[in-house]
Order: structure tokens, then C-alpha cells, then sequence
């Protein structure tokens, strides 16, 4: 496997950490730190949790590879890498992909991946001191995956300046849609009640009608942040988070454990909402939050009993209107969802980056995503046209 530089990569040393203590977490948290859309979920206690709590390591098909670059005795870049043989907990979906692979009788796993697990939050995922870096990771993950006999190499829910890299290097794009509130500039939403009218007439109507259903149900909420949240209502929250994996007759992906550990080594970026009934704890929402920059982030939810709207109410009002009180600029609502948009969240564009190994099939894949992202800017074209906003 690559364990230094070629001539291609300038000679700047590449290591494979199988661990992600590999890499020294203060030195990965400073390359983070110099990249114009860092989060949370970047951050090496947040990777190192997800390996260490076994919610992403080798057993559920994580196996980490992680990349460091060295420019001598300097780290100059890194990566989060995995091989898998699965696409769960990706969500950019290649399934269709390892079809055709598998059709031609032909191996689509292993493959490599570098993503954050389970988070399609997008931000940088090549951490470098400038664009050469970045082409020299991946540069560097071709090679690994060439010498290693894998079908391919993916980025997803990349930031611009990894895309730019993943252009010069020749990796074919793709691009999904999210959905995203952004605060109103130049003149800030005041408070929930401000926010709801500035949309038409039927979406502030049916979200009204929404929240009423609660408030009429009994429920009302309580907000903890950081070290607010206790171990118990750790607990509580993910009683919830597994309950809703149950009823799709699934299993989380993220253990007890991990969460432990974000209570310990990360507790300023996560904020909790409780529902109550009658004063008994019913859900439980978790957003992620980075004060800094005024970002939150809808990652998960749960119920102990169904209440009509309260997921409506727990995972996107609720959420807003702290989000406007403690002057947040953006909520990113997560993956897919069309139904964010009559909440107020507008549609985004993300990208991803990929490269194949077998020429024959790039070329397809190649041809697929010409096709696939002129749908998706047609998709975004009849998506806009919808704007839940008055006119301005």
C-alpha cells in the first residue's frame, strides 16, 4: 500500500493510519481549523468516537485507512478514509453501480471511501494547507486503491475547494439536493413569529395549524445545551434514536457509546430538545451546532409514543426558532426531503467526487452523470419556482 510519496505527489511523504489515532488529533483539529467551511463533524474526536464506540470500525464495515501527508516533518494533509463493502450510511447512492458491476461479473466491493460516517453534512474532507495538497491526497488514494485491487474512489458531501482539487486531478462530479434554512439578510428574522411572515399565506397557515396540534396534544419542550445534558437525558435521547431505527425495522448505526463519548470530548456542539407530556419525557431531538460560525445542523430524532406533527415541530420548528433567538445564520436540515421546503428550507446543491479504476466503467458512469446532473439542474429549476416565500 502507499507509504510515501511518488514523484507525481512532489515527494511529500503519504501514511496509512488504520486508526485514527494514527494521526495526531490536534494537528488534524489545526489543519480543520484553516479550512473556510470546517464543522463539527470533521473534528478528530468526533471521527475517533464513531471508531472507538464501534460504530464505524472494521466489524460494521468501516475499516479505516486514514491518510496523512507530510511535507518533511510537517502534516500538510489529511483524510478520513475508509474501505468498505457496502454503500450503508453513505447517502449518495451508488447501489446502481455495484449492480452493473456485479451484472458484468465484475467486483464493485471493496471500494474506498472518504466521507465522515453517517453524516451528510457537507465541509471540507480533504484537510490541506492549500490545492496541491489536496491533488497529492488524491493522488494518493488512487494509487492506494490501484495497488490495493479496489474498484474505486469516492468523496462525498465535499466543500468548493475540495471540488476544485477533484476537478484538476479528473474526477467526475455529481451533485444532490439538500435543504437548508438561511437567516434573512440584510435584515434578520427577529423571532419565529417574524420568520413565519415572510411565507405565503397557505405554508404559514398549514405550519400554524402544525404547531397547534402540539400545543393542543400537551406537549411542550425544554432546550439543553453542553454540559446541560445529562447522562440521563443522554439516555433518554437514545432510548428515542433507537426506537425510530425499530420502527423501520432497522438497527442504529450509532451505539450508546458514542454518544458517551460527544458528551465528554464535544459537549459544546450538540443541543438537545426534549418534548413532555404531562410532564413525562415523549422525543428528543439532537442538533448539531457550531457556534462559530452560526451553523446548526438537524442530525436525529426520536419518540417514545406518536403525537400528530411533533416530528415537524421537534426536528424543524423548534430548531428554528433557537436558531433565530441566538442569531444562527443557517440550519441545515440533512439529507433529502422535499417536505423541508414548505418549512422554509430552500434547496441546495451538494457535490461528490468519484473515481473508477476500470476505464470501460468510468466512461459509463462518466455518460450516467452528464445525464443524472442535467436532471438534477432541471430538478432545482422546478424546485425554485416553488419558493414557499412572499415575493419580495
Amino acid at each position: 500500500m502507499v507509504t510515501q510519496g511518488e514523484t507525481a505527489l512532489k515527494n511529500y511523504v503519504i501514511r496509512v493510519h488504520d486508526h485514527p489515532a494514527g494521526i495526531d488529533a490536534e494537528q488534524w483539529n489545526a489543519l480543520l481549523a484553516q479550512q473556510p467551511d470546517a464543522n463539527p463533524f470533521m473534528r478528530h474526536e468526533y471521527l475517533l468516537a464513531l471508531h472507538e464506540s464501534g460504530s464505524a470500525c472494521a466489524d460494521t464495515g468501516w475499516r479505516a485507512q486514514f491518510l496523512s501527508l507530510h511535507d518533511g516533518d510537517e502534516l500538510v494533509g489529511a483524510c478520513a478514509l475508509y474501505v468498505k463493502d457496502h454503500s450503508y450510511g453513505e447517502y449518495v447512492f451508488d447501489w446502481a453501480w455495484a449492480d452493473a458491476y456485479q451484472r458484468h461479473g465484475l467486483d464493485y466491493y471493496p471500494k474506498l471511501l472518504n466521507a465522515v460516517p453517517f453524516t451528510p453534512v457537507p465541509g471540507p474532507r480533504l484537510l490541506a494547507r492549500d490545492q496541491s495538497s489536496r491533488v497529492a491526497l488524491l493522488r494518493a488514494m488512487e494509487q492506494y486503491a490501484t495497488q490495493g485491487g479496489l474498484s474505486s474512489a469516492h468523496l462525498l458531501f465535499l466543500d468548493d475547494n475540495d471540488a476544485d482539487a477533484a476537478r484538476t486531478a479528473g474526477w467526475m462530479m455529481r451533485s444532490t439536493v439538500q435543504f437548508h434554512w438561511t437567516q434573512r439578510e440584510p435584515t434578520p428574522y427577529v423571532d419565529f413569529a417574524d420568520f413565519l411572515a415572510s411565507l405565503q399565506r397557505e405554508k404559514r397557515k398549514k405550519i400554524q395549524q402544525e404547531r397547534r396540534r402540539v400545543v393542543e396534544a400537551g406537549v411542550d419542550f425544554e432546550t439543553l445545551r453542553a454540559h446541560e445534558i445529562s447522562e440521563a437525558d443522554w439516555d433518554f435521547f437514545h432510548r428515542c434514536y433507537s426506537l425510530t431505527y425499530q420502527a423501520h425495522r432497522s438497527t442504529p448505526y450509532l451505539t450508546r457509546d458514542f454518544f458517551a463519548r460527544m458528551a465528554v470530548t464535544m459537549p459544546q456542539h450538540w443541543l438537545l430538545f426534549i418534548a413532555r407530556r404531562d410532564g413525562v419525557r415523549i422525543a428528543a431531538s439532537l442538533i448539531g451546532i457550531n457556534a462559530d460560525q452560526g451553523t446548526a445542523f438537524g442530525r436525529y430524532w426520536g419518540a417514545t409514543e406518536p403525537v400528530s406533527c411533533l416530528h415537524f415541530e421537534a426536528c424543524y420548528y423548534q430548531p428554528l426558532a433557537w436558531c433565530i433567538a441566538h442569531g444562527f445564520r443557517r440550519f441545515e436540515g440533512g439529507a433529502q426531503g422535499e417536505h423541508k421546503m414548505a418549512r422554509g428550507l430552500l434547496p441546495v446543491q451538494t457535490q461528490s467526487a468519484h473515481w473508477l479504476a476500470h476505464p470501460q466503467f468510468a466512461q459509463a458512469v462518466a455518460e450516467f452523470l452528464l445525464r443524472e446532473g442535467a436532471g438534477i439542474d432541471d430538478y432545482m429549476d422546478e424546485l425554485n419556482e416553488r419558493i414557499p416565500f412572499k415575493a419580495s
